[in-house]
């Protein structure tokens, strides 16, 4: 059996391989080792930039953002007029952050060896910040499902892969290792309503159904897909628009086929001397931009970016909650 330490070792590997252009796989029909493009009509532009390292963002509903800095230890948030400021600060590797009924839950601890990480929940009224779990195994991706519960992944290999992990707020009910995908990132409500998405260190991305969280299937991964993806968001038409580490991009993905095309690439932060992955795009979200949905982009290069899609690609995100 592979230990999990063996198990990351051999993903950062491969992500190093594939960075420097030189992976290689056994010929296949429709094998995808450089990225499609399909960006004819996306529009990009800067909503913040000099940010540090972002990690994750979720939409406050107002135009604005909560985003974490992974390597600069913060919780912030972006108001619709472009103002910056950082709400909490000396957190240790926050990752995942979303918003619900006047809080802010967000994760620390994000890392393959950090110490124990944390699940923690900031009052937007009052500034307080509670800390709901602790001892967690390198928290990572954060979803809220349309009945308040939470899950998070998990990367950690201080010991055996805890997987998604589901914690209900009002009850505080905690059940670790839900769900058993290892190593697993980014996470999204599927169309259905009734499972998530996730990907994990094996370049893979998964569904798992809601009430049957062991039976995961994979729906995409190598040779025809090749990406580290993180963060993750699926719209009501069924596309899946990813974040990937290894091209700084942001990948469009039928979960039907397994295939997938970048709308954006080159979102990563500039070598110094050389490329330290995981560098890339870490967290795409669908939020409002006026009457319309628009994805929203951040990286390790430190900007927030908007994604306006062409007229013929619909955004409505798969959480029929949102509006």
């Amino acid at each position: 059996m592979i230990s999990p330490i063996s198990r990351a070792r051999a993903a950062l590997c491969v992500m190093a391989l594939a960075t420097a252009g030189l992976v290689t796989t056994a010929p296949a029909a429709h094998a995808q080792i450089l990225p499609i493009a399909c960006a004819d009509g996306w529009q990009s532009d800067t909503v913040l930039e000099g940010a540090g390292n972002l990690e994750n963002l979720d939409s406050d509903g107002a135009g604005g953002f909560y985003v974490t800095g992974i390597l600069d230890g913060y919780l912030g948030h972006v108001s619709a007029d472009g103002t910056f400021e950082k709400l909490v600060t000396g957190l240790d590797h926050p990752a995942g952050v979303r918003v619900a009924e006047g809080s802010v839950y967000f994760l620390t601890g994000d890392g393959f060896a950090e110490a124990p990480g944390t699940l923690q929940r900031y009052d937007i009224d009052t500034g307080a910040v509670t800390v709901l779990l602790t001892g967690l195994n390198g928290p990572n991706g954060l979803l809220l499902l349309p009945d308040g519960d939470l899950l998070f992944t998990t990367i950690g290999v201080r010991g055996a892969p805890t997987g998604i992990s589901r914690y209900r707020p009002s009850t505080g009910e905690y059940t670790p290792s839900w769900s058993p995908v290892p190593l697993s990132n980014g996470l999204a409500l599927a169309p259905d309503g009734k499972s998530i998405y996730t990907g994990n260190m094996s370049l893979s991305l998964f569904q798992v159904p809601l009430d049957a969280p062991a039976e995961t299937s994979v729906i995409a991964g190598l040779p025809d897909f090749v990406a580290l993806p993180d963060d993750m968001e699926a719209t009501r038409d069924g596309d899946l628009f990813v974040a990937d580490h290894l091209a700084g991009a942001v990948y469009r993905v039928d979960p039907d086929t397994g295939t997938g095309c970048s709308v954006i690439t080159g979102l990563i932060k500039r070598p110094d001397p050389i490329r330290m992955p995981p560098d890339g795009a870490t967290s795409v979200r669908i939020a409002r931009d006026g009457d319309s949905w628009a994805l929203y982009v951040t990286s390790m290069d430190g900007t927030l970016r908007r994604l306006r899609p062409p007229p013929d690609v619909d955004l409505t995100p798969a959480d029929a909650t949102r509006r």
